[in-house]
């Protein structure tokens, strides 16, 4: 309460010598869940369930702690503390330092995988995903489903031989709201000799995060049938063509009248038939 008491005090200063424009303060009021100790109850010292944050930090790092606290769940709602998801969150990190360092030698070298060439179709793909989802989800106070997001982009690239230095940057970016200290790192250990915290937001490019290829759904009298792969931006005709050429649905038209052929480009084919 004090805090918001103080933001608004601040505000009139900014707001009667004409430096900001709006006399509200605040566009919207989101009141934060409580968080609950690991029995489910509302920590006390009398209940013995009190978490220390100092001692988390000590154990884990400050990056983790904050980490944990957005990736319990929606802002709005109450929920426990766990510290077996303290300890996943942790390893997450990790990850990410792995898929950018090579933690087998002394100091702070670039992992063998970090190439410098252009990103493939496929690893923009994921890049611009990741980065319209963090965006989103950050906009709309979602903290814990745009850490799932960077989670998912981690996986995939461990799994890679190569990892491009231009796409791991701008990982670095999107996390470096949720882990500073780590980011500030990672940054400096990809060749940058300043702070990150004045780089400018990756930009989201619909164009590089669209499938080349995309696989529709093929239905006969509205029950799922088989499925076929055709370009993304297949047109009706086309689509009509690659399902009817699936030998699945040969086998399953042999014989029988279409009576109508149903085509949502991008979403399905359906074949109503009798006989």
């Amino acid at each position: 309460v004090l805090h918001l008491l103080y933001a608004r005090f601040w505000h009139k200063v900014l707001y009667d010598r004409g430096i900001v424009s709006t006399p509200e303060p605040f566009a919207k009021l989101v009141n934060q869940g409580m968080i609950l100790g690991e029995n489910g109850e509302k920590m006390s010292k009398s209940r013995g369930n009190v978490i220390n944050p100092d001692s988390i930090v000590k154990e884990y790092g400050a990056d983790s702690l904050r980490l944990y606290e957005m990736y319990m769940g929606p802002l709005e709602d109450s929920k426990p503390w766990s510290m077996q998801d303290v300890n996943g969150v942790h390893n997450f990190l990790n990850r990410v330092w792995r898929l950018i360092i090579d933690d087998r030698v002394e100091g702070l070298a670039l992992n063998a995988s970090v190439v410098d060439r252009p990103p493939t179709a496929e690893e923009n793909r994921v890049l611009h995903r990741t980065i319209a989802a963090v965006t989103a989800d950050i906009d709309k106070l979602k903290f814990n489903t745009a850490i799932a997001r960077m989670i998912e982009f981690t996986n995939h690239f461990t799994k890679l031989s190569e990892r491009p230095r231009e796409v791991l940057e701008q990982l670095v970016l999107l996390l470096s709201p949720f882990a500073p200290h780590m980011a500030e790192e990672l940054w400096q250990a990809l060749g940058h000799s300043t702070t990150l915290a004045y780089e400018p937001w990756p930009k989201f490019d619909p164009a590089l995060a669209r499938e080349d290829t995309i696989e529709i759904p093929v239905q006969v009298n509205g029950k799922l049938r088989s499925k076929v792969a055709v370009a993304a931006d297949a047109d009706a005709k086309s689509l009509e063509a690659a399902a009817r050429a699936d030998a699945r649905v040969v086998e399953l038209l042999a014989g029988k009248q279409v009576v109508k052929t149903v085509v949502v480009p991008g979403r399905l084919v359906n074949f109503v038939i009798k006989g």
